[in-house]
Order: structure tokens, then C-alpha cells, then sequence
């Protein structure tokens, strides 16, 4: 299996940091964002790893290199404006192939998340060894997690493993996924595409599967966020649930 890690934001709530810096390589606990990522996937020997980045897209290039210090190889897609993430992963579709693909977003911390788990989440057959037919598969598997303070109404609800677009409670999308390559046929190479409408219409098809992520996760989107999570732990604790 590949990777990919979106990478091509500008991250307009983070300046002035991200003027000068992608916010991908903002360090949390002493270790950029985007690193911690790469670490975790070649934990669970996902080595081959595609990265898109548009803003101050050569300090990416330059900090990571072709990812041998890390035990893995990285591909880059450049793009000379962000695509958004559909149309991001489109542009990526040669470095990605064909087969399903994990893709996290670069500006989440999230140091214990375990990507063996993304591996076998998306079954072609059901538990009779039967081919499930091409319009009841799952297109994609989402991680959702509790909803943050910021987003208390949550994107999905969820009938066993399966998301919906209605129905309570829901849950905050945590920007990690496993993708089938044919979701994203329509969009050519190069086209903007954001990748909420195709989540929300397969999973009107109720072909979203998904679960929750109950482990450490914060979407780093202010400063004062990125603050406390390299704030001293003792100052960290009593505030965890608000920098999510």
C-alpha cells in the first residue's frame, strides 16, 4: 500500500509562521508535523509515500529529501496552486496507481495512530469469500473522532461501520482515510476538486465505511494551538480538549 500526505496548504490561520515556513514543517514536541506522519507509516511499512505541496513547496523537498533518512521513499506532486484534496490526489494519480491508498492530512498531530490498521479496510469480498458487486463496495474508509470544541456538530453519523450523512450522533472527520482510486475518475489531472461533495455522495450510496479514533488527535490550525501542544505537559493536560 501507498501513502499520501497532503502537504499544499497555506495555512492562513498559522501566520505569520507560515510565511515563512510550510505548515507542514512546524514543529510539535520537537519534530515537524509532516515527519511525524512519515514515521508512523514506515512503522507499519508503508515506505512508498507521495507528497503534494504548492506554498513554499521547496523547503518541503529540501527538509524531507527522497526520504531514505527516515527508512522511506518519497514522491513528490507539485502543484503551482493548491488543487484542494481531490483534486490534489487526481494530480498525484501517477504516483499513486491504481490500487487503494492511504492519505493524511500534513497539519495533524496525532503521534499514536497505528497505520497497520489502514491495510485491510476495504473488502472486496464478503465473509463468504462472495465479490461484493462494484455498487455495494466501500469506496473509502474514514477515521472520525470525537468532535472538538470547534466543530461540535461533527460531518458523519455512523449505522455500525457505515457513515451517513444524517442521523445522530456524529463524529468530526480526522482527515485520515483509505481511498479506492476509482472515486476520483471524474477529476483530470490538474482540475481544483474539494473532496467533501464525493464523500457525501458516495455516502449517500452508503459506500463510506469508517470508524472512530479514540487516540491523541489535534488538527494544529492557530498558533495558539500549535502553543499549547508544545507547552510542558503539566500545562498541556488541563487544556487537551481544547486543541484538538
Amino acid at each position: 500500500m501507498k501513502a499520501m500526505i497532503f502537504a499544499a496548504g497555506r495555512g492562513e490561520r498559522m501566520r505569520p509562521l507560515t510565511d515563512a515556513t510550510p505548515k507542514p514543517l512546524l514543529k510539535v514536541r520537537g519534530r515537524p508535523l509532516i515527519v511525524w506522519h512519515i514515521l508512523n507509516l514506515v512503522k507499519a511499512s508503508i515506505t512508498e509515500i507521495v507528497i503534494n505541496h504548492a506554498h513554499l513547496g521547496d523547503q518541503i523537498e529540501a527538509a524531507l529529501g527522497d526520504g531514505s533518512q527516515f527508512g522511506a521513499k518519497l514522491f513528490y506532486s507539485r502543484e503551482e496552486k493548491a488543487l484542494e484534496t481531490a483534486g490534489g490526489i487526481a494530480k498525484a494519480r501517477a504516483l499513486l496507481g491504481e490500487e487503494p491508498f492511504v492519505a493524511v492530512s500534513g497539519d495533524i498531530y496525532t503521534p499514536y495512530f497505528d497505520f497497520e490498521q489502514v491495510k485491510d479496510v476495504l473488502h472486496d469480498k464478503d465473509m463468504w469469500g462472495n465479490p461484493y458487486p462494484a455498487d455495494k463496495r466501500d469506496m473509502c474508509w474514514l477515521y472520525m473522532v470525537p468532535n472538538p470544541d470547534w466543530h461540535p456538530d461533527g460531518d458523519f453519523g455512523m449505522t455500525m461501520y457505515t457513515l451517513t450523512n444524517d442521523g445522530a450522533p456524529k463524529w468530526t472527520f480526522g482527515n485520515i482515510g483509505v481511498y479506492r482510486m476509482e472515486m476520483f475518475d471524474r477529476i483530470a489531472a490538474g482540475e481544483y476538486a474539494k473532496l467533501g461533495p464525493l464523500l457525501r455522495e458516495y455516502a449517500d450510496k452508503k459506500q463510506v465505511g469508517g470508524e472512530v479514533y479514540e487516540g491523541e488527535w489535534h488538527n494544529v490550525g492557530t498558533v495558539q494551538q500549535l502553543d499549547l501542544l508544545n507547552a510542558p505537559l503539566a500545562a498541556l493536560a488541563p487544556a487537551a480538549k481544547g486543541v484538538q
